[in-house]
């Protein structure tokens, strides 16, 4: 297993960090400026950080994490992950295992009750590695597509 270090990302690593994004979205990315202002804004959440995987300096993973409060589950918090991506060079060598792991942590010593993650339908691959470290597929993900036209 390749040694990494986790870090909070800072606004400096956004260039890094909508590069790996784009493996996900097919290339779409949001301009360095608006990114720097939804960072930001992401900053303002009492525990909602993204955070970035690196080797010598350079980043070659990401993830958010956010914790919510919750008023249910005797108020026990509880953990999302989302935009989880490993560079495609960095892929299949434990850089996504160390980072999930980092996110688990994190989760229980905050005392989250459980920690949820969507992905894809169609990332067959993504869904055995999420299985492969103790996530269960658990109910049904609904969403509703919402578009700034309607």
């Amino acid at each position: 297993m390749v040694n990494i270090t986790i870090r909070e990302a800072n606004v400096e690593d956004l260039p890094s960090i909508l590069s790996l994004h784009a493996q996900l979205d097919e290339g779409d990315v949001l301009p360095v400026k608006e990114a720097r202002t939804i960072f930001g804004g992401i900053k303002r959440y009492p525990d909602y950080r993204i955070y970035v995987a690196t080797i010598d300096k350079e980043i070659i993973g990401t993830f958010a994490l956010l914790i919510m409060d919750n008023l249910a589950h005797m108020g026990a918090p509880s953990g999302i992950i989302e935009d989880v991506v490993v560079h495609q060079d960095w892929q299949r060598k434990g850089i996504g295992k160390q980072m999930m792991k980092f996110a688990m942590d994190y989760c229980r010593a905050k005392g989250c009750y459980k920690v949820a993650l969507s992905s894809n339908q169609r990332r067959d691959e993504a869904h055995r590695f999420y299985e492969s470290l103790g996530f269960q597929r658990h109910g049904y993900s609904f969403v509703v597509e919402l578009n700034k036209d309607g």
